[in-house]
């Protein structure tokens, strides 16, 4: 599987996350991406799969990645 490069993404519905690491789950060691809204005033911690994270979503007719790598 692709790996998950740390930094800044974008959601393909337009929202800016920061990547901060990639962990496992404590019972089925899935791997997970732990990210971050970057633009809330008080920053929360979410998870997602990583398979999740990586898969391509439809928009508007055309199949675009669920997040796109902006850099570091």
């Amino acid at each position: 599987m692709e790996e998950i490069k740390l930094g800044k993404y974008r959601h393909y519905k337009g929202r800016p996350i920061k990547v901060i690491a990639v962990v496992k789950h404590s019972e089925t060691l899935e791997d997970l991406v732990l990210y971050e809204h970057t633009d809330e005033e008080e920053p929360v911690l979410w998870v997602r799969p990583k398979a999740m994270f990586l898969e391509k979503v439809n928009k508007d007719g055309k199949l675009v990645s669920r997040f796109e790598y902006l850099g570091e």
